[in-house]
């Protein structure tokens, strides 16, 4: 393949590499047209097919500029999810991440191992002093996996998240080293 602006990390279960044109339908199959996977954001990206390949390719052209870091998520070759790092702001070091796995491989602690290796990175190796992340006040599964990951929990938005006809809270975290 090409070189790949962003860096390919491992943990003990999980590659992280980054995303590709070629994720485009895995993405839009699992998490474009499994509800479940935006009940808590109110935000498909990958409704459709062409969403999905729309979606990717801003993404890949925002990690060749420096301004996200997208990445999908593997397990034993497989893909499971993405953890993305969006919006860096140079002149606060600051960036904002997100994590999300597919539902069928819920339950086995893959979001928390890689939120925190890529948390782990782009603290260590980016420098960024700031990493903010957010969750639904709802959301469980989130708020368990960014808290295991060591981020505190800084401040609550009250009714900031309208999904549908439901409003939720966002609870905001910051990664404390």
């Amino acid at each position: 393949g090409y070189p790949m602006p962003i860096a390919q990390l491992r943990t003990r279960r999980l590659t992280l590499r980054q995303i590709c044109a070629e994720d485009a339908p895995f993405l839009h199959e699992q998490f474009g047209l499994d509800d479940q996977m935006h009940t808590y954001t109110g935000w498909n990206p990958y409704a459709t097919l062409e969403q999905a390949r729309a979606t990717v390719q801003t993404q890949v052209e925002e990690c060749e500029s420096g301004l996200s870091y997208c990445w999908a998520v593997e397990a034993d070759d497989e893909p499971v999810g993405t953890v993305s790092a969006y919006e860096l702001d140079s002149a606060q070091s600051k960036i904002e991440v997100g994590v999300s796995i597919i539902r069928s491989a819920w339950g086995r602690g893959f979001a928390t191992e890689a939120l925190a290796c890529a948390l782990a990175y782009l603290a260590e190796q980016e420098g960024i002093r700031h990493i903010v992340a957010w969750a639904a006040s709802e959301n469980i599964g989130s708020l368990k996996a960014l808290t295991k990951t060591g981020m505190q929990q800084t401040s609550v938005e009250k009714n900031a998240l309208r999904v549908g006809d439901q409003t939720f809270d966002k609870v905001w975290f910051e990664y404390q080293r």
